[in-house]
């Protein structure tokens, strides 16, 4: 009975040694596994640091509007007799658009006159009778005020008559008419708009912060978006107030239109451009990672060997397996490649920003290959592969350098 008990125990204590041994075992070699795997190499997109001429701007949003420009009203009321526009028409300045009804106004008008006339005669008969001694002082001075207030009368008449007319006040492109033949128009009915859209003018407004980089004259870029401005123009007017509830200064420029694409009362994106500075450090937007500790990029540099030697030559002479010794070979083809390369975190203080670049003043050099993407993939210290097969950050940097 004894007996069996120690062969019992003696095998138990075979079984859960070996388990022990076993799962001893098991965690080394998988703690060896993993210490010894390398981990795979990321492929990112690069671009080399160098200084640039950087092109700085303002940025701004507003209004584009034709220089002269106004929504054409008739000064009295009346009926609508003849509308000699249409839509979109070319018109010159002076030209007659509308014709309000004038049947009463004429006839006074003539009645007027024709006072004036014999106002005229009867002042005339008076100066000669007067040299003649025959008519008083008296006669000649009423027949006078009788003349003047006639003429005067019959001014007011032509003034009122004008006023049934619509004339264009400038040369440019009408609107649609708001108006139809019949209709009775009030004082203050808008009729069309008239736009002369030769030359424009954008309306922006700047922070106070950036006023002092704002002067007359200054050329600016106007178009629909950041990246495409084909409008130049210049600043013809700065707003000497700032507006305290926003502390925002409105500012003015004239900007050439002679193909008509611009029109009024048009988004518009406004670059005011500064003087250009040269050897500035500048990288694509892409480039910068903005984290809670800072702003920071990640650089490829070369791989640093522990102790010194490569790890093709650590393993040599130790006894190393067949499966290790292939690692080894494989390694040391890829060195023969080329040097493996890591990614180094760098952390950055930028400035300005424009057409996609951001200025880097601290952190990077000339000549360091820094990452504009796949940064979401990388840590500290990550292998990495460089593919700059499809790479559209570097084209911003070629841009910026060709302007």
């Amino acid at each position: 009975m004894i007996k069996r008990f120690v062969i019992a125990f003696v095998l138990l204590a075979i079984l859960v040694g070996g388990l022990i041994g076993f799962n001893l075992f098991r965690d080394k070699a998988i703690q060896d596994f993993f210490a010894n795997m390398q981990r795979p190499a990321v492929t990112v997109s690069t671009v080399t640091v160098e200084p640039l001429s950087w092109k700085p701007d303002v940025q701004a949003i507003g209004t584009v509007n034709a220089v002269r420009g106004v929504d054409l009203t008739v000064e009295t009321s009346g009926i609508v007799d003849t509308i000699l526009f249409e839509a979109n028409d070319t018109v010159e300045q002076g030209a007659m658009l509308m014709q309000l009804k004038a049947e009463v106004e004429r006839a006074d008008l003539d009645a007027a006159r024709a006072q004036a006339a014999l106002d005229q005669q009867l002042l005339n008969r008076a100066l000669q009778l007067r040299e003649r001694g025959v008519s008083s002082e008296t006669t000649v001075d009423s027949q006078q005020a009788a003349a003047t207030a006639s003429t005067s009368q019959v001014a007011k008449l032509e003034a009122v008559l004008d006023q049934k007319q619509l004339i264009a006040p400038f040369g440019g492109t009408i609107g649609i008419p708001h108006i139809e033949k019949g209709q009775y128009l009030s004082p203050g009915t808008t009729v069309a708009t008239l736009q002369d859209t030769e030359t424009m003018r954008a309306d922006f407004t700047v922070p106070e912060q950036e006023l002092p980089l704002i002067e007359i004259g200054q050329p600016v870029r106007i178009g629909l978006s950041a990246d495409n401005m084909p409008f130049e123009g210049r600043i013809t007017g700065i707003e000497p107030k700032i507006d305290p509830q926003t502390r925002l200064v409105a500012v003015r420029a004239e900007i050439s239109n002679p193909e008509g694409k611009l029109t009024p009362g048009q988004f518009a994106q406004v670059a005011v451009m500064l003087p250009q500075e040269d050897n500035v450090v500048a990288l694509p937007q892409t480039a910068v990672v903005t984290s809670l500790y800072g702003d920071y990029v990640y650089a490829v540099v070369e791989a640093e060997v522990e102790g010194g030697a490569t790890p093709a030559a650590a393993g040599e002479g130790d006894g190393q397996s067949d499966e290790a010794q292939a690692s080894d070979d494989a390694q040391a083809q890829d060195e023969e490649a080329g040097p493996a390369l890591v990614a180094r975190q760098i952390f950055v203080k930028t400035g300005r920003r424009s057409g996609g670049l951001v200025e880097i003043v601290e952190g990077v050099a000339a000549g360091e290959q820094i990452v504009t993407a796949g940064q979401n993939r990388l840590n500290n210290g990550s292998p990495v592969n460089i593919d700059n097969s499809v790479n559209p950050s570097a084209s911003l940097t070629q841009q910026a350098a060709a302007q």
